[in-house]
């Protein structure tokens, strides 16, 4: 249960993954921003809208499909080479190249399908409700969000990873049996084949109501006991039993209210200096775009800290419910080498981009209840 535990070279590995994934990160964001403002600063966005004589959801479909596409060509190196060459040079995937591109076009259909149809709407509010559009869309977005929290996972995934049942009959009855302790309505047990395509490990409790499942990755199967795999799925039901997903829903839905408001008064003020026809013109998407993006990185501390503190609970609840700290600092330890995961990042790494307790932490956790129990 200590950090010296973990395989110094897969740590040193961690940092360097970790510090390479932040970098492009940097860039992405730059690179989008430089974008956006170009776009809207240029008469570029402008002249595109002119371009587009079709009524306004033609409009915005079209304006739509041709930012994001222009976009996506031009990042398409740092995408290529943050999502497959680097984890290619470390080991986290072995997926051939023909796959790789058959999932990113997967990914794109899927963004582009379920953005347009957004953006769509929301354009539909802006003109039809200049006044309240703000609080339309948020409902609107709101009820997408909680579909999607639901279908999302049963419906999306297996387009990506094959799904079946548990092969083997006492993980899937103890996991069943731990389901129950936990008072988790679950109507199977699966597992998913993601070493076809990683090496890393991941397991989650999928769905709502009657589509709850269990699903664990293969890349787990393989390499953890029987111990190991109960406290996981522990963590997660612990997510069930607090309603963690129900209160994320709220807190993303507060603060998406507040980013509508924002939007509404930054498109207000910008009409006249930007020589808009209205807040309803497509022209000033990127500025729609731009709001949102800097909404979400000023408030990631804040966002990030809720989340580790859910986490947090989750890892207590997993601990005391299987009452085996061992078993889960191990599980920790063999899951951040594994995923390659950076064990104790600095303070500012922490609040600006870690959305689960670090591992020096959720193993001094397990210490302290290990510690408690002797007493």
């Amino acid at each position: 249960m200590s950090e010296q535990s973990l395989d110094p070279q897969r740590r040193e590995q961690a940092r360097e993954y970790t510090r390479q994934m932040r970098r492009l990160l940097l860039l992405e964001l730059a690179l989008g921003a430089i974008f956006l403002l170009t776009v809207l600063l240029s008469g570029l966005s402008s002249g595109l809208r002119n371009l587009l004589e079709f009524p306004q959801s033609a409009r915005v479909v079209l304006y739509f499909l041709i930012l994001m596409i222009s976009y996506g060509i031009i990042s398409a190196p740092l995408s290529f080479y943050r999502s497959f060459a680097l984890p290619h040079r470390y080991g986290l995937s072995h997926q051939g190249w023909s796959s790789w591109l058959a999932d990113e076009a997967k990914e794109v259909i899927l963004g582009l399908a379920l953005g347009t149809g957004l953006v769509v709407v929301i354009y539909l509010f802006l003109q039809a409700f200049p006044g309240t559009w703000w609080l339309l869309a948020f409902a609107f977005v709101t009820l997408v969000t909680v579909i999607m929290t639901r279908l999302a996972p049963v419906m999306i995934l297996p387009l990506f990873f094959k799904l079946e049942p548990l092969a083997d009959p006492e993980l899937r009855q103890r996991l069943l049996s731990l389901a129950e302790r936990c008072q988790t309505e679950v109507k199977d047990v699966f597992q998913i084949n993601f070493g076809s395509k990683t090496s890393a490990g991941n397991a989650m409790l999928m769905g709502w109501g009657s589509t709850r499942r269990i699903a664990i990755s293969d890349t787990l199967l393989q390499r953890y006991t029987p111990e190991e795999i109960e406290v996981i799925m522990a963590h997660e039901l612990g997510h069930q039993r607090h309603r963690d997903i129900a209160k994320t829903i709220v807190t993303q839905s507060a603060l998406m209210l507040l980013a509508f408001y924002l939007i509404n008064l930054t498109l207000n003020w910008a009409v006249p200096i930007l020589d808009f026809d209205s807040i309803s013109d497509v022209a000033a998407l990127p500025l729609l775009a731009l709001v949102l993006a800097a909404f979400a990185i000023v408030l990631a501390p804040l966002t990030n800290a809720y989340s580790r503190r859910l986490e947090e609970a989750a890892d207590n609840y997993a601990v005391a419910t299987t009452d085996n700290p061992d078993a889960f600092a191990t599980m920790l330890t063999k899951l951040t080498d594994q995923n390659l995961t950076e064990p104790e990042p600095s303070r500012l790494a922490e609040l600006m981009f870690y959305d689960h307790p670090p591992y020096y932490k959720r193993v001094e956790l397990a210490r302290r209840y290990r510690n408690e129990e002797k007493r």
